[in-house]
């Protein structure tokens, strides 16, 4: 049975929307604009461990749309999910935290942020795809520049 207990664990134990809110600063007027909205998003990734084997990662969006100089609306989520996740190698954990969790989580937080901008009375918003493994690479090696020079 010793075996079995050292298989690596990668469960889903809960996907849940930790906070969100949606503003329209400029309603009514902004809906009289015919033009298409810019969108900036800002992307954040954090995990801690909740208890043994357990983690919490989330995903924090800040969606800003402008019309000209008028901003038409603001969404921030932070979309979140507990994990079990043991017997990985300390090596394979940070990754996971990452790379994996945020990749699971996406696509909800893809769900959630439509749904807001269409009840907030907008076009749905589909987001582009996120490559968090290119994101974890390019935080790496900023925290591997930063190390390197003096402070």
């Amino acid at each position: 049975m010793t075996d079995q207990q050292a298989q690596p664990v990668f469960n889903i134990e809960k996907i849940y929307v930790k906070d969100l809110s949606v503003e329209v600063p400029n309603a009514p007027a902004i809906f009289l604009e015919r033009d298409a909205p810019l969108m900036e998003m800002q992307i954040n990734t954090q995990s801690a461990q909740v208890d043994e084997g357990i983690y919490q990662s989330i995903i924090t969006l800040t969606i800003t749309a402008k019309i000209k100089d008028k901003t038409a609306f603001v969404v921030e989520l932070q979309q979140g999910g507990i994990f079990r996740i043991q017997n990985l190698p300390p090596e394979a954990l940070e990754p996971a935290l990452a790379i994996g969790c945020p990749n699971i989580l996406f696509p909800y937080a893809r769900e959630s942020v439509s749904d807001a901008v269409l009840k907030a009375g907008f076009p749905p918003l589909m987001l582009q795809p996120v490559n968090f493994e290119a994101l974890y690479m390019q935080q790496q090696q900023a925290q591997a520049q930063a190390a390197g020079q003096p402070n």
